[in-house]
């Protein structure tokens, strides 16, 4: 249980951050009792937490846009005869382009389901990827125009973020950082691009999630290993704990990063990213941990 707890707690402090959650989910648990990967099965349910935190703090975003998107689809019309909702209506078009933005990670999240809970779990891969998309946040937070807001997404660039979105199906890139580093190439704000990829995540998150909840809960002899056919390593209720323990955590750290990217820049995530990166190689190198 107190693993549990503690893999929870990493999970809410580094969802939203650009450091890469999942990163630290399989770091963290071979440096626990268990001493294992705590699968991708794991990570993807706790990440339900997080994600609920989403839905909390842009309660009131996610109604409006859900309103728009149904009065909009169906062509719902007013007492004078004209739509309630235009189609040209910002949150109606913020509506098909969560789930425009959304398909990308999901048909290559079932694509590439075995490697991602496999192949893509290696620590070298995560080390390198740490590095190197630590390495090109910083150059693309430092080159960005960082001008437009989130009232000028269109269909293109919401694609875009969806493509950037679904590197993150591999450890060490981060969701976040992914999403937010493409909205700094097209132009947008960090506010903006952060907003946009909190709201994307929504679908990809829940969908993910759940599934693993399902498969788990059909077969209880799962990948949570990563590797064979190994039972989980948590139970439900420690897997339910931890799920909390992301959303209390996670809601704070919402509040904490949109009001930090008013400010601050990338630089320290950048910093991190890299010096865990280059740890993370020299523990391996000395075979200290097991990739």
């Amino acid at each position: 249980m107190i693993e549990a707890l503690v893999l929870g707690l990493i999970q809410g402090l580094t969802e939203f951050i650009p450091v890469s959650s999942s990163a630290h989910i399989r770091i963290a648990g071979i440096f626990l009792g268990s001493g294992a990967d705590p699968g991708a099965a794991f990570t993807a349910i706790i990440q339900l937490g997080t994600e609920t935190a989403v839905l909390v703090y842009f309660w009131r975003d996610i109604v409006r846009i859900v309103r728009a998107f149904v009065l909009g689809l169906l062509a719902v019309k007013g007492t004078d005869g004209s739509p309630r909702v235009p189609r040209s209506d910002h949150d109606y078009r913020l509506g098909w382009l969560i789930i425009v933005g959304s398909i990308p990670i999901v048909v290559l999240g079932l694509i590439l389901q075995d490697a991602i809970e496999t192949t893509f779990r290696s620590l070298w891969i995560v080390a390198f990827d740490l590095i190197v998309f630590g390495i090109v946040l910083g150059i693309v937070d430092r080159l960005g125009r960082k001008r437009k807001t989130i009232e000028q997404l269109g269909t293109r660039d919401g694609i875009v973020f969806g493509f950037a979105q679904a590197l993150a199906l591999v450890p060490g890139v981060s969701r976040s950082g992914g999403t937010i580093g493409a909205g700094l190439v097209l132009g947008y704000t960090r506010a903006a691009a952060a907003r946009y990829s909190f709201l994307l995540a929504i679908p990809a998150v829940w969908g993910s999630g759940l599934y693993q909840v399902y498969k788990t809960a059909k077969d209880p002899c799962t990948a949570a290993l990563s590797t064979g056919c190994t039972p989980e390593i948590f139970t439900g209720l420690e897997t339910f704990a931890a799920t909390a323990v992301s959303f209390v955590v996670g809601l704070v750290v919402i509040a904490f990063f949109l009001r930090y990217l008013n400010r601050g820049s990338f630089l320290p995530f950048v910093a991190y990213r890299i010096l865990l990166g280059i740890l993370l190689i020299g523990l391996l190198l000395a075979d200290v941990i097991q990739p």
